[in-house]
């Protein structure tokens, strides 16, 4: 079976999963091409996975204009009621105003191209994760392919992750975007609930559950574990991701400050590069911690699995999630993971079972639990070892590839 993964660049250093997803439902004998709306920056090209899979995918911008031109024209003389028809489709999904309009006539613009390399492939189902702009063009390019070829129908599928999408539902359109999609993967049992508040009752049976999953066989623990922290090393206390407001890193810093004017010796480690960095460097100085904070920038997966090894606590002080692939590794690893009571992370984290789970943007209670958890080791190993028996049981990619190897192969178009 023939499908496209569209998103909005691939690969990303932030969307791994779905470099691993891909390669998961290839293993199971789907024929997948990659699209990616534009090439991702070479700094995000980290590993010899993500260079392979770079030099295998199709990217729509920057056009060529000369085929650009040429695919518009042709496809204008040969169906113009299908061409009109879908550029009014298109339009009809514009959020408010002039810009919003011109924006969705360039997503139209994209996806006559899109649609013209998965017809030369002779692909007719795209999915996409997040529903943003690559969502716009997957629906637009499966409107074209049914609307020329309506004994053989095109149809899109999409990946909900959240919470970014939920927060403004003029720009993202969510409710037509359920009701025009094949299906509906969301990641969660959260995320499911707040498409359903959303959508009509009769898309609901659409809307499936699946959650993200990692290969859990390049996360396994070392045989002394994480909870067995070298207790004569200064403990470290890790962080991946972006540095993004909603992330929460802030809050992380101002318990460590704490922390350390109760006398602790501890060390933080910041992976990960983002728009947030500058202010966080200067909140170090402010605080009378930059001794104590280290920002490692990007960092390749293979470097990520050793950062988890050398820490003694994972901590994710978020704001607003899905549900965190850094997670789901980190519990893999027998890390002990310390995070925010938010949208669908209590399905991975279980307070005092998995994890430790506090309120957002806490710092006081997020210093108490981490103080906590340094000064019991046992309790360390103890919810590292149930951290990762949650992520075999729930969380392992291959038993999502197969949930999703299902939904492929039911819902979708035939050869």
């Amino acid at each position: 079976m023939k499908l496209a993964y569209l998103t909005s660049a691939y690969p990303a250093i932030s969307h791994t999963f779905i470099l691993r997803e891909v390669e998961a439902l290839r293993r199971r004998g789907l024929d997948i091409t990659t699209f990616s709306i534009r090439r991702a920056p070479a700094e995000q090209i980290l590993s010899e996975a993500d260079r392979a899979a770079a030099a295998t995918t199709v990217a729509i911008l920057p056009p060529r204009w000369g085929p650009l031109l040429t695919t518009h024209l042709r496809l204008l003389l040969r169906a113009p009621g299908a061409y009109f028809a879908t550029l009014r489709a298109a339009l009809a999904l514009a959020p408010p105003g002039l810009r919003g309009r011109l924006w969705q006539l360039f997503y139209f613009i994209e996806a006559v191209v899109l649609w013209r390399e998965c017809e030369r492939r002779e692909i007719r189902h795209v999915h996409v994760h997040l529903a943003n702009a690559a969502a716009d063009l997957a629906l637009i390019a499966a409107r074209l392919g049914s609307a020329l070829a309506p004994d053989r129908p095109w149809s899109w599928s999409f990946t909900m992750h959240g919470p970014t999408e939920f927060y403004d539902l003029r720009h993202f359109r969510l409710p037509e975007k359920a009701r025009d999609a094949a299906f509906v993967v969301c990641i969660s049992d959260f995320a499911r609930s707040q498409l359903m508040g959303l959508s009509d009752p009769e898309t609901w049976d659409r809307l499936h559950v699946v959650h993200v999953g990692i290969p859990v066989e390049q996360f396994t623990p070392s045989r002394n574990g994480n909870g067995n922290v070298d207790s004569s090393a200064i403990p470290t206390i890790l962080y991946i991701g972006r540095l993004v407001p909603e992330k929460g890193q802030a809050v992380l810093l101002e318990a460590a400050a704490r922390l350390r004017e109760e006398g602790r010796e501890l060390q933080v480690k910041l992976a990960g590069e983002g728009e947030l960095r500058p202010h966080l460097e200067g909140l170090c100085g402010e605080l009378g911690i930059e001794d104590r904070v280290t920002f490692l920038g990007a960092v390749s997966q293979e470097r990520i699995r050793d950062l988890y090894a050398e820490a003694a606590i994972f901590c994710l002080p978020s704001f607003a999630e899905g549900v965190p692939v850094v997670l789901m590794e980190a519990m893999a690893m027998e890390l002990p993971v310390v995070t925010t009571r938010i949208a669908g992370i209590p399905e991975l984290v279980e307070d005092g079972a998995g994890g430790v789970v506090v309120a957002p943007g806490r710092a006081d209670e997020l210093a108490r639990r981490i103080a906590a958890l340094l000064d019991d080791p046992g309790k360390r190993a103890e919810l590292g070892a149930a951290g990762r028996r949650k992520v075999l049981a729930e969380f392992d990619a291959e038993a999502s590839a197969a949930q999703l190897h299902d939904l492929f192969t039911r819902l979708c178009p035939g050869p």
